[in-house]
């Protein structure tokens, strides 16, 4: 038995169907089932069932547990020698949002380059949920996410990621014609929802969207909604257009790097009677050795988030960080 035939087999139970495994590793069914028997042969024991469908035994499960174990323990071994040799060849497998990452990675990757031009990045776009499982599992070095709580993982506070209330004045004087000035003088420094229950909200179904929903049980009424999504992108562009209050967040805010309307209100959203955050971390498996080119990446990323953190409010809206 080889290390090969394990890490076929690893990828047979990602799709739990040998012909589409086949097709995606460019090799033969019959090469790959060739593999699988022999797994099974070394072992004594049947690690997949065949009928009715593809599924793992209980024994192809300890067998799966030991390959990813192995190939994180191999991935270790070989950051170590690369120290060792003190090659500056190398890839780190990176994960965070799209927004945080189009936010981070435009500004970093130049840096980093330069440091170290023959290490790859190879990247994952997708949420926090997706983005922890990955990196207990050893697929991702690095990934930036939010609500972690995993034991198998370690995490590097980023910063506070303030969230706003953003409202276009079209919309207040829809609503609110005669109390604008005296709304505005109140939510500068801090929004608190209930003084905005007539208008209409472009709301989240993510993370964030959850604790948001917090916010208006505490002002004690449900939002009129104009519309629902996964992303903090199609909400504001939608709000800016003047049809419902949405929501952004210090990175997001970023992300426009100045293409705010000049007629959009942005309030510091309250909850509790303080300024609603939520914190970003770093985060990776507490076993991953970091190279001295990971350990470069991660001071790069700190370094973002510190000078971000940072900004006024007017700074983020007039931006081009």
């Amino acid at each position: 038995m080889d290390i090969s035939t394990l890490y076929y087999f690893s990828e047979v139970v990602k799709d739990m169907n040998i012909t589409k495994t086949a097709g995606r590793l460019y090799m033969s069914q019959q090469t790959l089932s060739n593999h699988i028997l022999r797994l099974e042969e070394y072992y004594g024991v049947k690690l997949l069932e065949r009928k009715p469908s593809l599924s793992l035994t209980y024994a192809g499960e300890l067998v799966l547990n030991f390959a990813n174990e192995l190939y994180r323990e191999e991935k270790n071994l070989m950051d170590k020698l690369t120290d060792i040799k003190q090659q500056e060849k190398g890839v780190i497998f990176f994960g965070a949002s799209t927004l945080r990452m189009s936010s981070c990675l435009p500004n970093i990757l130049p840096k980093f380059s330069e440091n170290y031009p023959k290490v790859e990045v190879r990247i994952t776009d997708t949420n926090s949920k997706m983005l922890e499982q990955y990196v207990a599992k050893g697929d991702i070095d690095l990934a930036i996410a939010i609500s972690i709580d995993n034991p198998s993982i370690s995490k590097i506070r980023l910063m506070s990621d303030q969230v706003y209330l953003c409202i276009a004045d079209s919309l207040l004087e829809k609503y609110y014609k005669n109390e604008i000035k005296e709304l505005k003088l109140k939510s500068y420094k801090g929004a608190d929802l209930k003084n905005f229950s007539k208008l209409p909200f472009c709301m989240l179904d993510n993370y964030l969207g959850q604790n948001i929903w917090k916010c208006f049980e505490e002002a004690g009424f449900v939002p009129q909604i104009y519309t629902t999504s996964s992303y903090l992108q199609i909400g504001t562009s939608i709000g800016f257009q003047g049809v419902a209050a949405c929501f952004a967040t210090r990175t997001s805010l970023l992300n426009l790097k100045g293409n705010i309307p000049k007629n959009i209100n942005v309030f510091p959203l309250n909850y509790n009677s303080e300024h609603f955050m939520q914190e970003i971390f770093l985060i990776h498996r507490k076993d991953r050795y970091f190279t001295a080119y990971m350990l470069n990446f991660i001071n790069l990323i700190k370094e973002y988030f510190n000078n971000i953190e940072q900004l006024s409010i007017k700074q983020l809206i007039d931006s081009n960080y």
